[in-house]
């Protein structure tokens, strides 16, 4: 079988596609805390089962990865089956803490990623230095993404692509629970600025919220409303109720 017949990801396919960055070409614009996701792929070598099926093109698709079961242990995979994924640094605090021998500082980082229709992913981590802590928040909030169940549960809403939340839905961090609530469509993101973040990124772009506990803790605030977004995939609902409200899993198909 020739190259052309085999299917490949779109991440693959772009990554080959794009011609190689030359030394003495200027450097792509970005965050500049690591390497081109492209070039990654590249030279991407598989060390895990779900790796090698992505790359020989047997999955390509972010749906067929999830129907696997099987754990998601490489950002390759991510940049394969979802390419051009944006990223957002939510927080960033320094930790100082006295020892015997000196003051030691490290960082505090919380990252999320989405592509702003249907998947999106969080991860906090530290580190020593503000650059590669960001970069280490970022590749572990791709290896946590999450599909996100959208629908149109508000009695306003009409026809169409769900872009809110298809019922009542509570996330717990801490003290801070936010609930998400069914909006109409135009409505925007009635949510605090945080939580705006994540709901954005995630594609979700009409909702009321309710919140209570120490809602001003911004990491428990991100991760209460990232959990409420999970909470969305646990609950089972019935062919006739994905079609009363519209209820779209992941990407909006075209």
């Amino acid at each position: 079988m020739s190259d052309e017949e085999t299917p490949q990801a779109p991440g693959i396919a772009a990554a080959w596609a794009q011609p190689e960055e030359s030394e003495d070409k200027p450097r792509r614009r970005g965050r500049g805390v690591g390497p081109d996701p492209m070039e990654m792929l590249r030279n991407w070598t598989p060390k895990t089962r779900l790796g090698r099926m992505v790359q020989s093109g047997q999955i390509i698709t972010i749906d067929a990865a999830f129907a696997t079961g099987l754990p998601i242990r490489e950002v390759e995979i991510i940049d394969a089956l979802i390419p051009g994924l944006e990223d957002d640094v939510i927080n960033v605090n320094m930790i100082q803490r006295m020892t015997d021998s000196g003051r030691r500082v490290r960082f505090n980082v919380m990252a999320c990623v989405g592509n702003r229709d249907g998947y999106v992913g969080l991860s906090i981590c530290k580190g020593k230095e503000v650059a590669s802590t960001i970069r280490k928040a970022i590749e572990n909030a791709k290896l946590n993404i999450i599909q996100v169940q959208r629908g149109n549960g508000s009695w306003e809403s009409g026809q169409g692509a769900g872009t809110s939340v298809p019922f009542k839905v509570t996330g717990r961090a801490g003290s801070t629970r936010i609930t998400l609530l069914p909006a109409p469509t135009g409505k925007g993101l009635v949510i605090g600025d945080t939580g705006r973040q994540v709901l954005t990124l995630a594609g979700v772009t009409d909702v009321w919220s309710r919140s209570k506990g120490q809602t001003r803790t911004t990491i428990n605030f991100a991760k209460a409303t990232f959990n409420a977004l999970k909470q969305l995939n646990a609950h089972r609902v019935s062919g006739d109720q994905a079609g009363r409200l519209n209820i779209v899993k992941g990407r909006v198909p075209e």
